[in-house]
């Protein structure tokens, strides 16, 4: 928002240190598996629980996200990583070389083999630049804008390490202003304080984003998580390829990514719908930027009671897009949550036009593609409508899925035509 700015602050417990301990592989603690459960880290996955750790009290006395030697019950070393005695996830592996140093230099190869990946894919610096495990970088997720760059540290190893990581960021592209988004709840589960702040430059107004030749803007300071979904770029460019000619319902919409897409493809007229009055004034903006204003419209609204006043209204679409936040934040909220996504299902499928089409995806971790599915088909049902799947999809190429960490594989999406 203009005018306002997030402050640096030092000095105060809530804020991460602002050196690292430097990493000397000899004088490193050892940290041992129980006998029995090194299968799976041999096989390639990245992590160890706290069940498969033997816990002593030498263990348990380390500082939460200290780097360690991981060894198996049998005294073969496995590699190097970080521990959180306190955590679930104990033991996330770093390398499978227990000699690699862990510095700067270290995290500045991860995040340039990273940035290499994505500028095979993209034309122009904006996408996620390192998503976690995937990348080789555990609990670290950095979305890039150009010159500007938003981390968020969801680990206690990373926020640890987290002035290597500055330094790396630094030496690997250079950005002229980076934002630490370190809000995230889950960082409780490492038993790690939030907070927000700007550790290098200034920023006191939303950065602009090119995405599938659109100009957008993102709140880094306000905005939700990182500022941007990227995880949707391709599933917009199909939609919006389906919007030519057609009015299109953009629910959840935030910061315009689906709205602004279809009305820049040709769509005949756009409403998007959120219950966030600043997102929707930022939507409005990005819709000055590319020409469109004039076929869009942003409401305030909360989407489910739109969308069964409009449907009570008789008001159809050609295409209807339901991308909400996580309905299912946590394991035992999945019951409540699957029920939300078929009632959104529902609901949105009545707005659409027979021949029409309706986007519906879920960002929740814990809501599997078999599940999300069942549920969109039982919406479906509900609502007496029929039709045919065009396309079943995930987050885009710059949010790659760790083979052994197939849960990753967070977004699901579905796109189909309605009878």
């Amino acid at each position: 928002m203009a005018g306002k700015r997030l402050v640096v602050t030092r000095g105060t417990d809530r804020l991460p240190p602002m050196t690292a301990h430097s990493d000397d592989p000899a004088s490193r603690p050892a940290v041992h598996l129980l006998r029995g459960h090194s299968r799976r880290l041999r096989a390639g996955h990245p992590w160890a629980f706290s069940n498969e750790v033997d816990m002593t009290p030498e263990a348990k006395a380390l500082p939460p996200g200290c780097l360690v030697n991981v060894v198996d019950a049998g005294g073969e070393v496995l590699g190097v990583g970080t521990f959180s005695p306190h955590s679930l996830i104990a033991l996330r592996l770093l390398s499978r070389r227990a000699q690699d140093r862990i510095d700067a230099a270290f995290l500045r190869e991860r995040l340039e083999r990273a940035a290499a990946l994505r500028e095979a894919l993209y034309r122009s610096p904006h996408y996620r630049l390192a998503h976690s495990e995937a990348d080789r970088l555990p609990g670290l997720v950095i979305d890039r804008y150009g010159d500007v760059v938003a981390c968020q540290v969801n680990s206690a190893g990373m926020e640890a390490l987290l002035p290597h990581v500055l330094e790396a960021l630094d030496a690997a592209i250079a950005p002229r202003v980076v934002v630490l988004r370190n809000d995230s709840p889950v960082r409780t589960l490492e038993g790690l304080d939030l907070y927000h702040r700007i550790a290098k430059g200034d920023l006191s107004e939303p950065v602009e984003l090119e995405e599938n030749g659109g100009r957008f803007l993102a709140d880094l300071t306000e905005g939700q998580k990182t500022g941007w979904f990227y995880d949707q770029r391709d599933n917009r460019a199909f939609v919006a390829a389906l919007s030519t000619g057609r009015r299109v319902a953009d629910f959840y919409s935030y910061a315009g990514g689906f709205a602004i897409q279809a009305a820049r493809a040709g769509a005949a007229e756009v409403v998007a719908v959120d219950r966030s009055e600043a997102s929707l004034a930022l939507a409005a903006r990005s819709a000055d930027l590319n020409g469109v204003s004039a076929r869009c419209r942003f409401e305030r609204a909360d989407a489910f009671a739109d969308m069964e006043r409009r449907a009570s209204a008789g008001e159809r679409f050609g295409v209807v897009v339901a991308d909400p936040p996580a309905f299912v934040k946590a394991k035992k909220q999945l019951a409540a949550g699957a029920k939300g996504y078929r009632k959104m299902t529902r609901l949105a499928a009545a707005l659409v036009e027979p021949g029409g089409f309706l986007f519906v995806a879920s960002c929740s971790h814990h809501m599997s593609p078999d599940l999300f599915a069942e549920e969109v088909r039982h919406g479906l049902s509900l609502a007496g409508r029929n039709g045919r799947i065009l396309r079943a999809a995930g987050a885009a190429a710059d949010h790659p899925v760790h083979p052994f960490l197939p849960e990753s594989g967070y977004l699901k999406s579905l796109t189909l035509q309605l009878d």
